[in-house]
């Protein structure tokens, strides 16, 4: 069975920062593109980073870009997003995905993951 668990969420000030984990089991986890979408209270879920399957590809929406940074270590089947400069409206609850299809180029729409993790919250106080 297909698993991501994510963790690192928790509570931080406005400036602080945080770094997020997704552990994968159950599928070859180097041969898909992965990506972080998060989901703020009463909004919908929303891309925040993409990376492609052997990691040298990746793609940030423009709230978090030079702030959030995107990474993948392969053989301990991880990915992570280090979050710097945090900000309120980051506040969401986020999810790690895996790409429904492997070798797939680099993607953020959604219909393209197949697997979700449950998500880890991040409160940011301003």
């Amino acid at each position: 069975q297909v698993q991501l668990v994510e963790s690192g969420g928790g509570l931080v000030q406005a400036g602080g920062s945080l770094r997020l984990s997704c552990a994968a089991s159950g599928r070859t986890f180097s041969s898909y593109p992965m990506a972080w979408f998060r989901q703020a209270l009463g909004k919908e879920r929303e891309f925040v980073a993409a990376i492609s399957w052997g990691g040298v590809n990746t793609r940030y929406a423009d709230s978090v870009k030079g702030r959030f940074t995107i990474s993948r270590d392969n053989p301990k089947n991880t990915m992570y997003l280090q979050m710097n400069s945090l900000k309120p409206e980051d506040t969401a609850r986020y999810y790690c995905a895996s790409g429904s299809r492997p070798y797939a180029g680099i993607t953020t729409t959604p219909r393209n993951f197949d697997v979700w993790g449950q998500g880890t919250l991040v409160t940011v106080s301003s």
